[in-house]
């Protein structure tokens, strides 16, 4: 079991369930009626893992999605390809680690990566600036995505940062530019892109490399405009309302699937990422395959002109009281589909 400081509040019955495991598999071989218990014990520590992860609330997928234990960048890096030949720099300022990029081999696949790194010790959090990139990171990556483009090869990105870094030093060399400029690039690259959020998708951090042809999230991410906390600060001017902005930012996967800002969710394993990041690294794996084979018989000139058209289709909004989506009211939506 993980130290006490990484278990989350929700999760307590779970870890008072495995404590009991433990203690009935020592016991196991030596008394049949132990065994006995240890069996009904699992399955009540499976239904118990399944109960509380399918219910979660906004909040607590956040605090999942921030789990210390949760697999970074660098750990997909490892069980999802089979090489990564990294690729620093920006020709510019300086090379930005809070962003790898590099050439990786995914089956038959030859494709440029870019992703953000958190780091998952102390020293490399603070080198990573927790997954914070400056504008030379998104400089890096825009001049890796050229590249690809250049050589006919896909773009993989994971995303996985509480947002761009907002130092001043970061804002005088032109951070809200470089993410618009990022943007800008890849909803005109003529590639086939899927990015990925594995854990926090936060604010235009994660949009600078977030513009692609398939838009995926990991079960228990959260991809939004801004932080819980950040929202809290600005409508209730308290951060002890984060869990109110959680709910009302419609963050998750479920709710995201929903509006139809993503395209698919990637179920993760039961209890999260962080218990079993193999099999999360295998699913991911799977999910990377298949899109990117489909994506392989799309020409290209169609390939662009969808995704342009998904993101300039995105969302739902409020005219003279009434919900527009995709430039028709919802209602005519919903009476073509009945």
């Amino acid at each position: 079991m993980p130290p006490t400081e990484y278990r989350l509040a929700f999760e307590r019955p779970i870890y008072e369930l495995e404590a009991r495991v433990e203690k009935l598999e020592k016991l196991s071989q030596e008394t049949p009626q132990a065994r006995e218990e240890l069996h009904q014990k699992r399955l009540e520590l499976a239904e118990l893992k399944k109960r509380i992860y399918e219910n979660l609330k906004p909040w607590e997928v956040v605090e999942v999605a921030r789990h210390p234990e949760r697999p970074k960048t660098s750990d997909y890096l490892q069980m999802v390809f089979e090489e990564f030949v990294e690729l620093h720099g920006d020709k510019c300022y300086g090379d930005d680690r809070a962003i790898r990029t590099g050439w990786v081999k995914l089956d038959d696949f030859q494709a440029m990566f870019v992703g953000h790194e958190k780091g998952k010790n102390t020293k490399e959090r603070l080198a990573c600036n927790y997954g914070c990139a400056h504008p030379e990171g998104y400089r890096k990556a825009m001049s890796k995505m050229r590249l690809a483009a250049k050589f006919g090869r896909p773009i993989i990105c994971f995303i996985d940062t509480p947002g761009a870094y907002p130092g001043i030093a970061a804002e005088e060399r032109g951070q809200a530019q470089v993410i618009a400029e990022s943007m800008f690039l890849m909803s005109q690259l003529s590639t086939p892109i899927v990015c990925v959020v594995i854990g926090e998708g936060g604010s235009g951090g994660a949009l600078g490399i977030g513009v692609g042809d398939r838009i995926a999230m990991l079960e228990h991410a959260y991809y939004s405009v801004i932080s819980p906390e950040g929202c809290a600060g600005i409508l209730w001017k308290d951060r002890k309302y984060k869990e109110n902005a959680a709910e009302s930012l419609k963050m998750t996967s479920k709710d995201l699937l929903r509006l139809g800002i993503i395209d698919a969710t990637i179920p993760e394993p039961l209890g999260g990422a962080h218990r079993d990041p193999f099999q999360m690294a295998s699913r991911l794996k799977t999910y990377l395959r298949n899109t990117l084979k489909e994506l392989s018989t799309v020409p290209i000139p169609e390939l662009v002109e969808a995704r342009y058209q998904k993101f300039r289709r995105m969302g739902i909004f409020l005219e003279n009281g009434e919900e527009i989506r995709h430039g028709q009211p919802l209602s005519s939506e919903r009476s073509a589909e009945s």
